[in-house]
């Protein structure tokens, strides 16, 4: 993504914590790290990928930007142009009309209580866009938008398939106009067949509205069809960012360069080498000295345990990627 497009989303040293109470809930609390001084950017009109094993702080990320759960969330955050971390959940409502989330579960985000004519109603009502006929109308709209037959609209949760529920969802974001959307592994609870259809309507929705997406995900190749850029997090932080066709070519940390080895080869026979990862990833109250992925990492040296590296531009091998910038937290590269 060029450096002189519209920086719509920027964030600052992220921190994210929960307070969680030991020995079955009866001991001292203790503040839990989830996400450690995340920084980024995401321009406006781009897609950025954020991929990493379950547990990293991916879902956690994208849920503190709108102020879901109830964690602390420390760190810098403006959007379009606003500083928006510090003001009161009051006006940050104001803010929802622009910011939306697409979530992973379907069936699990849509009330099973209400058809889709009146939970798309609500949204439009919550947040003074129309009512009565014109709710009605511009529901429609929606229903055709994401390619549902407005028919649908007297209907209930459990009558439609795992695709259509999150058409639903896709509607009910868009409902607001949004500018950003925050796509919680959109596609992951669905069939390959249905993944690639919802995955080319993200796309078309994107071109003919000018949405910005934050695409959460764990499936690589998705990742790689979809973003323009893509952040790669461990353990809380991010590891790498690059643009997408650069990262999938040129990967620099050796975290990513194992995920990416995991990706099938669509070629018959052909031969990849894995590169296996020792262990399971630390939980958010074991997180290693210095650099966190050193007690995985197949080349780590002695002082990655003792020293923390940071998220510097490292420049491209390939200049032939339209990219400006090629960041990378490893001592490798230091």
């Amino acid at each position: 993504m060029m450096k002189d497009q519209r920086r719509l989303l920027s964030v600052r040293d992220l921190q994210v914590h929960f307070s969680e109470r030991k020995n079955g809930g009866f001991g001292k609390p203790v503040m839990i790290n989830v996400v450690n001084g995340v920084s980024f950017d995401v321009f406006q009109g781009e897609t950025l990928g954020l991929v990493g094993e379950s547990g990293c702080g991916k879902t956690t990320l994208g849920r503190a930007l709108i102020r879901l759960g109830h964690s602390v969330v420390k760190g810098k955050i403006e959007f379009d142009g606003r500083e928006v971390s510090s003001i009161s959940n009051r006006d940050f409502r104001s803010l929802r009309k622009e910011i939306q989330m697409i979530f992973q579960d379907p069936f699990g985000s849509l009330n099973p209580r209400l058809t889709v004519g009146q939970m798309l109603e609500e949204v439009l009502l919550v947040h003074g866009i129309a009512q009565g006929e014109g709710a009605r109308k511009r529901i429609e709209e929606l229903l055709n938008v994401v390619g549902l037959n407005r028919e649908y609209y007297n209907r209930y949760p459990h009558e439609f398939s795992g695709g259509q529920r999150q058409r639903i969802g896709i509607a009910r974001a868009l409902a607001v106009n949004p500018k950003f959307i925050i796509c919680d592994e959109p596609v992951s609870a669905l069939d390959v067949s249905i993944q690639s259809q919802i995955i080319n309507l993200l796309k078309d929705l994107q071109r003919d509205l000018g949405l910005t997406y934050l695409f959460i995900a764990h499936d690589l190749s998705v990742v790689e069809y979809i973003s323009d850029r893509v952040a790669v997090m461990y353990l809380g932080k991010i590891v790498e960012i690059a643009d997408s066709a650069e990262l999938y070519a040129n990967p620099k940390h050796p975290y990513t360069r194992a995920l990416l080895s995991a990706i099938p080869n669509p070629e018959p026979g052909a031969k990849k080498e894995r590169i296996l990862l020792h262990g399971d990833m630390p939980g958010p109250l074991q997180i290693p000295s210095g650099c966190a992925f050193h007690t995985r990492c197949p080349v780590a040296m002695a002082e990655c345990k003792h020293r923390e590296p940071q998220l510097k531009e490292q420049g491209n091998d390939d200049t032939t990627h339209n990219t400006n910038e090629h960041l990378v937290s490893c001592l490798l590269y230091e």
